[in-house]
């Protein structure tokens, strides 16, 4: 059976094939009545746009694609969930992908968006992309980076700044009279990890007395936060740590299951901790958790606006909107 075209539809309907693009890409220029009687036939028929030949004739088409390091956090689900409402407003959709932490799959995830003609990409990358963005570019394809600041490499981006959060992350704790501080993080070629490991670093200079200690875990999800936490509890009292600040809320959940399912290790009494990103989770724990906040919806938002920006205005120049952090305390460092 051959497949059904514009034609077929126009024929039915009874109106041009010009009428029914109208009705497929600018319905507000067509009567409601020619709308619904097309979208009838386009039922009956049950004609399928073909978006690849669109993409062709426009030279773009009306998706984003998205890059994130672990669709599995909730951060990321909130920041896709921002872009995604933001890219909706004006027409758009987004395509996700996870890169899981991983240089290939995110690689390959560039080389499929940029095959299929996107109109941008966001990426939350793991490394250094400004040389393969800067190619997307050549090529006509517009990114932004998401979550990491592009500063003066060119390519617009949209963050939080990071350190800033790791100093009020570890600032609160040195406020509290905790001195012998640990950062738990893992994967520390990615920038937002060391950036926090650095602003954690330089509280703890401004205080005599005050150590800071870098445990590295497997991973950046609950289980390797709980395998830590299992590691931590089998020191001897004196040489564990009366701090922890977590590089994220899924590694600060997990360290706050090891210690509150051996019962030996009190919260915030034993070990004061806090995380980071706020995630929904964080306010739920069973010891609610201290975290860093950061605006995830409105870093997915923002950075659509920006790409549809530039993706409308080639010449525009690169921007870096940068966001400040928010401590958001709770009784795994103030009990009571």
């Amino acid at each position: 059976m051959a497949a059904v075209g514009i034609k077929d539809v126009a024929r039915l309907a009874g109106v041009s094939v010009g009428t029914v693009s109208n009705v497929l890409n600018r319905p507000d220029r067509v009567s409601a009545d020619t709308v619904a009687r097309v979208r009838a036939a386009i039922d009956e028929l049950g004609f399928v746009r073909n978006d690849a030949a669109r993409q062709l004739r426009v030279g773009h088409s009306s998706t984003v694609g998205l890059v994130v390091l672990d669709v599995g956090n909730p951060f990321f689900a909130e920041l896709a969930r921002g872009a995604e409402d933001a890219a909706d407003a004006v027409g758009h959709s987004v395509i996700l992908g996870n890169s899981d932490e991983n240089v290939a799959r995110e690689a390959a995830y560039l080389d499929l968006f940029e095959e299929q003609r996107v109109r941008g990409v966001l990426i939350s990358p793991i490394g250094d992309v400004t040389s393969r963005l800067q190619k997307l570019r050549e090529h006509g394809t517009r990114a932004v980076l998401v979550d990491r600041s592009g500063e003066g490499t060119g390519v617009s981006s949209v963050s939080v700044d990071d350190v800033a959060g790791g100093y009020l992350a570890v600032q609160h704790l040195l406020s509290l009279g905790r001195r012998r501080i640990a950062y738990l993080g893992a994967q520390f070629e990615i920038r937002q990890v060391t950036d926090r490991l650095e602003g954690a670093r330089r509280a703890v200079a401004e205080v005599p007395g005050a150590a800071l200690e870098v445990v590295t875990a497997e991973g950046l999800t609950v289980v390797h936060g709980r395998a830590a936490g299992q590691q931590l509890v089998r020191r001897p009292a004196s040489e564990r740590p009366d701090a922890v600040f977590a590089a994220n809320d899924l590694l600060a959940v997990g360290l706050l299951q090891a210690l509150v399912m051996t019962g030996d290790v009190r919260v915030p009494a034993d070990i004061a901790l806090v995380g980071y990103d706020d995630i929904d989770f964080a306010s739920a724990a069973v010891v609610p958790l201290t975290s860093v906040r950061q605006p995830a919806r409105l870093l997915g938002e923002t950075a659509i606006g920006i790409l549809l920006d530039e993706a409308a205005d080639p010449e525009l120049a690169a921007r870096d909107v940068v966001f400040t952090p928010e401590l958001v305390v709770r009784a795994s460092t103030v009990d009571g």
